[in-house]
């Protein structure tokens, strides 16, 4: 007789590491049959990495998994499959130019005479899409025509067809609200009931509550606690997944808080279902942080004010002006002089073939040229080479030659060149999408220590960093961002881990909610 206590799937002194950097550490999870279990923990705890083990993406450096007891060790997801081991993750794995009904049956579709049975495949694919709140779509409509809630659905839909044992639900339900979340809840609750392990990874404490019988919680790599849900409030859980105090050395902020003069405001601003009605002002030499969880609209936020997406709507005002930024030029331009840092260095920031010099001059050639010949610009080549050995010599970029590929340089150096690439523009707008992740503590101090010195010079700096530590430490106010809105707005004293963290969950705290401040621009609550 099977134990019913017995887990269904184990982990057992797990780690895997890249490059040097521990992504898990003699990790043990136990997940049983019948249950739904949560799976909680701040950006870079692990829980992605151990999914992935899990689900057969990638595998562990040591330790064991083991399914009904006995050892697995998958070597590609199409095995964890085979074996009932199931994903949905937020980042979808549809085809968009296929059907729905072909996304549903991609792995295992119906076949009459050795070919394809479409009647039998559309019948299928819509018995799947009513079970998870969608009789109405139709399963011949293209993937890329549908909404994203409606696409979730559609994945649901698919990892439901595979017949899972395991189901790993990997926030695959972020872009659902109201009925159809319900449902999703519903049908979660369905294959719970039915035998089936439900791992469940979410940032939306409220759901977990809603949702989940048992919670584990990871911090830095390692499995801290798993314990009953219910058995303890938001604030134990949140302590869990912080357990530690404010670290790292960061420049002293103004001892008193400042009167901006207004650099940039924002009015209402939304973009694709992704950006809700945004509203915030950051003043000249005011550093002002994007919080909140991965994959809550900061990033969209950041490329949206500098021209890069499409369809946005709202007022962006700068310097008192209302202005039209249609593209990353605009954005630039010497009336503007807004800066993006952008989030991955080698394949938005740096040219990896080309010279550190080159790199650092890329986006102010424009600004060293001495005259026009046959249309084109003639560079101060002088001035240029000075400016760019200035730039070299302020951010202490360590390279013997600039004549030398960037490519050769290590991350933390690569970096500064990429600051150095903007800041030869004299941006008096500096946006920065996590600009010291991946880099070595020295040389994020000596980042930080640079933002409070543009501040202190008149830059209006927006920083999204998904490091708590950095935004307590560098930012004069820290704006939470949770579904593509402005949760609440953190000031002075209020920027604390437990606030933001409590923020980006969408939960009130035992102290009670922080209110918003608008500093001029709505706030939708």
């Amino acid at each position: 007789m099977t134990d019913a206590t017995a887990p269904l799937l184990e982990l057992r002194d797990v780690s895997k590491s890249y490059g040097g950097v521990h992504a898990l550490r003699n990790v043990d999870f136990a997940g049983r049959a019948g249950s739904i279990h949560a799976v909680l923990g701040e950006n870079g705890a692990g829980k992605s990495t151990l999914m992935k083990i899990v689900s057969g993406v990638i595998r562990p450096d040591t330790g064991e998994m083991r399914l009904d007891g006995r050892p697995v060790a998958y070597t590609s997801p199409r095995e964890a499959v085979a074996a009932g081991v199931v994903c949905v993750f937020q980042e979808l794995s549809l085809v968009p130019d296929l059907s729905v009904a072909d996304n549903v049956c991609i792995t295992d579709p119906p076949r009459r005479f050795g070919l394809i049975d479409r009647r039998a495949q559309r019948l299928a694919a819509a018995a799947l899409l009513a079970r998870v709140g969608c009789p109405g779509l139709d399963p011949r409509a293209r993937v890329k025509d549908l909404p994203l809630a409606q696409r979730q659905l559609v994945e649901i839909a698919k990892a439901l067809g595979r017949n899972p044992r395991v189901l790993v639900v990997d926030e695959g339900a972020s872009a659902l609200s109201g009925a159809e979340l319900a449902r999703v809840f519903a049908v979660l609750r369905e294959v719970r009931d039915e035998g089936v392990l439900v791992i469940y990874i979410s940032h939306r404490m409220n759901e977990i509550r809603e949702l989940a019988d048992r919670c584990s919680v990871f911090r830095n790599g390692r499995h801290v606690e798993t314990f009953d849900a219910h058995t303890l409030g938001h604030d134990e859980i949140i302590r869990m997944m912080i357990g530690r105090e404010v670290t790292g050395v960061f420049p002293a902020k103004p001892a008193a808080p400042r009167d901006y003069p207004p650099a940039i405001r924002v009015d209402h601003l939304s973009w694709d279902g992704r950006l809700r009605d945004i509203g915030f002002t950051i003043g000249k030499g005011e550093i002002v942080g994007l919080g909140g969880l991965d994959g809550q609209g900061q990033r969209e936020l950041l490329l949206a004010l500098f021209g890069v997406l499409r369809g946005v709507e709202g007022t962006v005002t700068i310097d008192g002006r209302p202005r039209r930024i249609d593209g990353p030029a605009a954005a630039k331009a010497p009336d503007i002089a807004m800066a993006l840092i952008p989030e991955d260095r080698k394949t938005e920031g740096l040219v990896l073939a080309m010279s550190v010099a080159d790199n650092i001059a890329l986006s102010s050639l424009g600004g060293h040229g001495s005259g026009i010949l046959g249309g084109g610009i003639l560079i101060d080549r002088a001035r240029l080479d000075s400016d760019v050995e200035a730039m070299v010599r302020s951010l202490q970029i360590k390279v013997g030659d600039v004549n030398r590929a960037v490519a050769t340089l290590s991350g933390g150096n690569q970096q500064k060149v990429v600051l150095a690439k903007w800041l030869m523009t004299k941006p008096r707008i500096l946006l920065l999408n996590d600009p010291t992740r991946g880099i070595d503590v020295g040389t994020k101090q000596e980042i930080y220590a640079l933002l409070r010195r543009l501040a202190d010079e008149g830059v209006a700096i927006l920083l999204f960093s998904t490091d708590l530590a950095e935004l307590i430490g560098c930012c004069d106010r820290v704006l939470v961002l949770y579904r593509g809105g402005i949760a609440r707005e953190l000031a002075g004293d209020d920027i604390t881990e437990m606030n933001i963290l409590g923020s980006a969950f969408d939960v009130a705290l035992s102290g009670g909610p922080v209110p918003a401040r608008t500093h001029g621009a709505e706030v939708p609550q």
